[in-house]
Order: C-alpha cells, then structure tokens, then sequence
C-alpha cells in the first residue's frame, strides 16, 4: 500500500511540477490553474460548491482562487435563475484561451507518463482504472 500512496504523491508532484511553466506564463497559481482546468474539463459543474465537493479543495481556498479568477478576467459570475443567492461561474474568452493551452499541457503531460508503455500495457492499465472507478463508485454509494 505504501508504494501506491507513493506513487500518488509523485504523481500529483510531477504533475504540479510540469504545470509550472504554463502557470507562470498566465501569472497564476496552481490552485487557480486547477480551477480553471476544472470548469475546462467538467463543463457539468458551474459554480464554487461543485470544486469543494468534487476536487476537495477547502472552500476559503476556493474562494480566494475564484475572487482572484474573476478580477483577472478569467471568470465571469452569474446569477443563478432559481436561486438569487448563488453564482454560476462560467470560463471568459480568456479563460477559454488559457484551458485550451492548459488541455495542451495535461495531454502533453500524459503522452510522457506513457513513453515506452506498449499500446497493450497501455489498455490493460486503462482497464484496471476503470474497475477500480467503479469499485471507488460502489464505496461511495455505501
């Protein structure tokens, strides 16, 4: 078990790691970077809750993040039609711009994690992910 908490965790550094430049470029942080890739990705979610519930990042984080995100330019918030109390938070033309470089990047990032892993240790891998989401599924269902 330990070498597969190790293996998440050089994951999500390396990860982090190769996002730099992409992040520097934009004068943002990782978190909002995250955020923005998050909308990008999920276009299902529209609003502060949904990054807090599905990515688990501390809503005062989320927060911050967001606040910076609309005044850069790259949010925009709008009023939900059923409830005058809550936000919808939809990607600007610029926000757009910088996902769509951002998708670049995370495809980049994961066309090297596969370098030299064969088409069928590829699906297998591929296959293994997916009864695993499942079992992840049925987990949180109990």
């Amino acid at each position: 078990m330990e070498s597969q908490i190790a293996f998440l965790n050089k994951y999500g550094r390396a990860y982090v790691t190769y996002c730099k430049s992409i992040c520097r470029e934009y004068d943002i942080n990782q978190t909002e970077f995250d955020i923005l890739m998050f909308f990008g990705n999920n276009p299902e979610y529209d609003c502060a809750k949904d990054i807090v519930d599905v990515r688990k990042i501390k809503a005062n984080l989320v927060s911050i993040n967001v606040d910076k995100l609309v005044n850069d330019g790259y949010l925009e918030r709008k009023l939900m039609l059923n409830d005058r109390r809550k936000y919808r938070l939809v990607l600007t033309k610029q926000g757009k711009a910088l996902v769509k470089k951002g998708k670049e990047v995370q495809d980049s990032f994961f066309e090297l994690l596969f370098n030299s892993v064969s088409a069928k240790d590829r699906s297998a891998f591929n296959k293994v992910l997916e009864l695993i989401d499942n079992n992840l599924e049925r987990i949180l269902k109990d």
